[in-house]
């Protein structure tokens, strides 16, 4: 059912209505029935009192008569006396022989099973049968309920005589009157109930589904990157509490998870980096041993060339000592998080001024607008642009095309500046799209693989974001945007 597919606070309430107006609908039925079963009961009651009354009025007559006292006279007995029993009771008198004949009536005809001559054949047998020689059939015509009785009429000696039938119709008016009175009050009871029942289940499932609501918000803003704060509610009920412990219990183990993974993480990293380090320290460090067992091996003070040698092997070590500085500067900066200064300043202008140390002439520098303001510290940004436009001159150098490119463009879009280096260089392939801005990778042969995740470690620091479009064999280009000034 929809109704079980809505919020809890929904079916709360829906619950709560459906169950006053099935209890409203279920009294009114129990209020029809009892009426109707006591209507039964009074016209039963009614008539058995007029039958006796009846009866005590014939057995008064055949008492007083001065005719024999048998069926053949009953005629004769009643002929005048039961029309003054009917006005008396207001109730007509059928008298039958005790074949089923009939004798006198009040009235020469009345209904289909009274109005033939002859007692219907099913009444004699069910009264014949009758234990207390008394039938009482039920039965309805045009829409109209009736009861008529047979009974045995006896003399002094208790010997039948003949069988008094008596129809009774059964007037409900005055308590069906009654009823609809009765129904129009508990309607209006029911109504004013349902009014109120409405105000209660809307309070109530708001009181209740509350708590659950803060729950709900609070598990959805939970995160494993950030501090979440416990959930405070005083007041509530026991399975809210119960709930809400459980939620703050998650909550600390939760911390405690991420503590320990971001721990486990960061000296994974810091492993990793200074295993990467010893690496890279190594490998200028071998040809220096190399150049100082060589020289120490062939040093001769008196060879005529001594000063070439000494200035050949001098240099060998200077080159590889520039290698090991840039190393470390390498890896400095990138441990280095940018210092969010937040300058105002002219993205075009430091763009432009960023290439101005590169003597590539074929690096190209393209903007529709001379001033495009944004917030960002001018050291990081000629580091950003100065890295990308360095990657794309690597990638040129190992390709080598016929007429290298390198596209920068700075442009606004919306409430976004974006600043694309293109180049046409071997491109990447798609297996290495998702690891060019991991730290260490790369796929030149020199390098340290930083640069482009030194790139975005900036750039993520500003609220911004780098993606890469490239095609392998087709160049590459990288898009950096960030929240101008507007």
């Amino acid at each position: 059912m929809k109704l079980f597919k809505h919020s809890l606070r929904n079916r709360i309430f829906f619950s709560m209505l459906l169950l006053v107006v099935g209890a409203s609908i279920l009294i009114a039925l129990v209020t029809v029935y009892q009426y109707r079963e006591e209507a039964k009961d009074y016209h039963r009651d009614r008539l058995e009192r007029k039958e006796t009354a009846i009866r005590e009025n014939i057995n008064y007559v055949l008492k007083e008569t001065t005719y024999p006292v048998e069926t053949d006279k009953i005629p004769l007995i009643f002929k005048d006396e039961i029309y003054e029993i009917k006005e008396i009771h207001n109730l007509e008198i059928y008298l039958y022989d005790l074949d089923g004949n009939l004798l006198k009536s009040s009235k020469a005809s009345f209904l289909k099973d009274t109005s033939n001559q002859k007692m219907p054949d099913y009444a004699l047998s069910e009264l014949r049968n009758s234990s207390n020689k008394h039938f009482v059939k039920n039965f309805t015509e045009d829409g109209q309920e009736f009861q008529s009785s047979y009974s045995y009429i006896t003399d002094n000696y208790f010997k039948p005589l003949a069988i008094l039938n008596l129809p009774y119709i059964e007037d409900d008016g005055f308590i069906k009157k009654e009823l609809k009175q009765n129904l129009s009050r508990l309607g209006m009871a029911y109504l004013l109930m349902l009014l109120i029942a409405i105000a209660l289940a809307y309070f109530l499932s708001k009181y209740i589904t509350k708590s659950l609501n803060t729950i709900s918000e609070k598990i959805t803003e939970t995160r494993l990157n950030k501090r979440n704060k416990k959930i405070v509610i005083d007041s509530t009920t026991e399975e809210i509490s119960t709930l809400v412990n459980a939620y703050n219990g998650m909550i600390e183990e939760l911390e405690n998870s991420a503590a320990q993974l971001a721990t486990s993480e960061r000296e994974a990293a810091w492993r990793e980096m200074a295993k990467q380090v010893a690496h890279e320290i190594k490998n200028p460090l071998t040809p220096m041993r190399l150049t100082v067992q060589s020289f120490q091996r062939k040093f001769n003070q008196n060879d005529p060339n001594i000063e070439e040698r000494l200035d050949e092997y001098s240099k060998t070590l200077i080159q590889q000592i520039d290698t090991m500085s840039s190393i470390a500067e390498a890896f400095s900066n990138y441990a280095k998080m940018p210092a969010q200064q937040d300058e105002t300043l002219n993205v075009v202008k430091i763009t432009k001024l960023a290439l101005d140390i590169f003597n590539e002439g074929y690096i190209e520098f393209h903007s529709e607008e001379k001033e495009i303001i944004a917030k960002f510290d001018r050291t990081q940004l000629i580091r950003v642009v100065t890295n990308l436009v360095k990657n794309s001159i690597q990638a040129i150098e190992q390709t080598k095309p016929e007429i290298p490119l390198i596209k920068v463009t700075v442009a606004s879009e919306g409430e976004f500046v974006c600043v694309r280096v293109s180049d046409n260089g071997p491109g990447i392939s798609e297996n290495n799209k998702e690891k060019v801005f991991e730290p260490k990778f790369t796929t030149k042969s020199s390098g340290m693989g930083l640069g482009l995740a030194m790139v975005k470690n900036i750039v993520e620091t500003y609220g911004g974001t780098i993606n890469l479009k490239s095609e392998e064999g087709e160049g590459a280009t990288f898009t950096v945007r960030f929240k101008r000034q507007l």
